[in-house]
């Protein structure tokens, strides 16, 4: 298994940061903790997503941490990142897994069994599933509720995160779920400290999910 024991998974948004600002609370998440990072990148030109993706790679490296990247199957391959995430509007999983090899760690947006399963058939190496919570990012999200997580988590063999307005105070309400972990934006990039934010939070999806 590709993931395991990766509780904390963050999921980026630059949040009219400065360059330098975004990239210090990238280092400050890893600092405290995180276990995944996911670059997400909506906005920028291929060429500035390269870039980013480039320097938070120096960044993920430097701790050790999975970097991921959202949709840009091109941009994972030119960084050599460590593999992709990928929504339901984004390349099918097993036309990324032909492209990126056996290797690559590819994820996979679900919000439905059925969606989960045919992910999982196709050789996705994780789920993300939500939103469990209204989110404050500027994303699409469809909400979840904590059964159908469950549903998901038991029908499929490989970690399932639970993503969608999460943060330490209502992440105890996924514990029936049984998730592998829990994906999180805003709780940490928009934190003050985002090196405490990881750490507390880390500590929380540890005693929930064991």
């Amino acid at each position: 298994m590709k993931i395991k024991k990766r509780p904390l998974y963050l999921v980026t948004d630059a949040l009219h940061y400065s360059e330098t600002a975004f990239l210090k609370r990238i280092a400050a998440a890893c600092q405290g903790g995180v276990d995944l990072v996911q670059l997400r990148e909506k906005e920028l030109t291929s060429l500035q997503y390269f870039q980013r993706a480039y320097a938070v790679k120096q960044i993920t490296d430097k701790y050790q941490v999975p970097l991921l990247i959202d949709d840009r199957l091109d941009i994972a391959q030119a960084v050599k990142a460590a593999g992709v995430h990928l929504g339901q509007k984004d390349l099918p999983v097993e036309v990324a897994r032909r492209i990126l090899g056996p290797d690559a760690i590819i994820g996979a947006t679900a919000k439905t069994l059925e969606q989960a399963r045919l992910a999982a058939e196709q050789g996705a190496d994780y789920l993300g599933v939500g939103a469990i919570f209204p989110t404050t990012t500027h994303v699409e999200t469809v909400r979840t509720s904590v059964d159908t997580l469950r549903a998901i988590k038991q029908a499929v063999n490989i970690p399932v995160y639970a993503i969608g307005g999460l943060n330490a105070a209502n992440v105890d309400a996924v514990q029936p779920a049984e998730v592998d972990g829990v994906a999180v934006v805003s709780v940490i990039m928009k934190a003050r400290d985002p090196l405490t934010a990881a750490q507390q939070l880390r500590q929380q999806i540890i005693s929930v999910t064991q």
